[in-house]
C-alpha cells in the first residue's frame, strides 16, 4: 500500500501547501521593495525560486504517479 505522502492526494496537498507559502514570499517581496531593502528582496527572490523548484519536483512526482497508474491497469 502506498503511503499518503506518495499518493496523488498527498502530492496535491503538498503542492497546495507549497504554493500557500508563496503568499508569504510575495508579501515579503512587496515590503522589501517598498522599504528599498535589497537584502530582504534578494531573500524573497531566493525563497521564490525554492518554492518554484519544489512545485516542479512535486508536479514531476505527480506525473510519475500517473504513469504508474497506467502501468498497473
Amino acid at each position: 500500500m502506498k503511503s499518503f505522502k506518495k499518493s496523488k492526494t498527498g502530492t496535491y496537498l503538498s503542492i497546495g501547501t507549497t504554493l500557500f507559502g508563496a503568499v508569504g514570499v510575495l508579501k515579503q517581496a512587496r515590503q522589501a521593495k517598498s522599504e528599498g531593502d535589497r537584502l530582504q528582496l534578494l531573500d524573497a527572490v531566493v525563497s521564490g525560486v525554492a518554492i518554484a523548484t519544489g512545485v516542479a519536483l512535486l508536479v514531476r512526482e505527480l506525473r510519475r504517479l500517473d504513469s504508474d497508474d497506467i502501468l498497473a491497469r
